[in-house]
C-alpha cells in the first residue's frame, strides 16, 4: 500500500474507531462532557486526568502514524500493515493503541469528575482484551510467524517495558 493510501486511510480509521471510543461515547455517557464534583478536593484527580488523557492522545496518534511509516498500512483490519510495526512505543507496549485509548477514557472519568466513565473504560478493556486474544494476536502470529512471536515474548501486552525492546538484541527470548 502507498504512504498516501495508508494515510488517509489511518485517518478516516481514527475518526471511525477512537473518536468513536473516546470521543463520541464519553461524550454521550457525561451528557456533553458534563463537569462534576465527585469529592472535595478533586483537583489533583483532574490534573491527573488531564495528564492521562492528553498523554493518551499524544501516543494514540504516534501509535496510528506509526503504521503508516513502518507498516506501510493502516491499524483497520481491511488495511492491514505490510510490516509488522514494531518501532517506537511499539517497543515498549505491544498494544499501545488501546493502552492509549483506554488512560484517555480514565483521564476523562478523572478530569470531569464523570466515574460512571471508569466502568465504559472497564467494560471497553475487556472488549478489547478479547478481540486481542482470539482475533488479533492469531491473526499476527499467522501473517508474521517467527517475528511475531519474537515480539509478543519480548514486549508486554498491557503494561509498558521500562527500557526499549532491540529487536536481536539481549532480552531477545533465548539471547544470552
Amino acid at each position: 500500500m502507498r504512504r498516501s493510501t495508508a494515510a488517509l486511510g489511518s485517518a478516516v480509521f481514527f475518526v471511525l474507531a477512537p473518536g468513536v471510543v473516546v470521543g463520541l461515547i464519553p461524550w454521550l455517557l457525561t451528557g456533553g462532557w458534563q463537569v462534576r464534583e465527585p469529592l472535595p478536593f478533586w483537583m489533583p484527580m483532574r490534573v491527573l486526568g488531564g495528564i492521562l488523557l492528553a498523554a493518551g492522545l499524544i501516543v494514540l496518534v504516534g501509535a496510528f502514524v506509526r503504521f503508516v511509516v513502518e507498516g506501510f498500512g493502516t491499524s483497520a483490519p481491511v488495511a492491514a500493515p505490510e510490516r509488522l510495526v514494531v518501532g517506537e512505543v511499539y517497543r515498549y507496549v505491544r498494544n499501545p493503541m488501546y493502552v492509549a485509548v483506554l488512560a484517555a477514557i480514565v483521564g476523562q472519568a478523572l478530569l470531569l469528575g464523570q466515574l460512571g466513565l471508569l466502568l465504559y473504560a472497564g467494560a471497553a478493556w475487556l472488549v478489547v482484551a478479547a478481540f486481542v486474544h482470539w482475533y488479533e494476536e492469531p491473526t499476527l502470529t499467522r501473517r508474521f510467524g517467527a517475528n511475531y512471536e519474537a515480539y509478543r515474548r519480548a514486549v508486554p501486552a498491557w503494561w509498558p517495558r521500562l527500557r526499549p525492546w532491540e529487536p536481536g538484541g539481549h532480552d531477545e527470548p533465548g539471547a544470552g
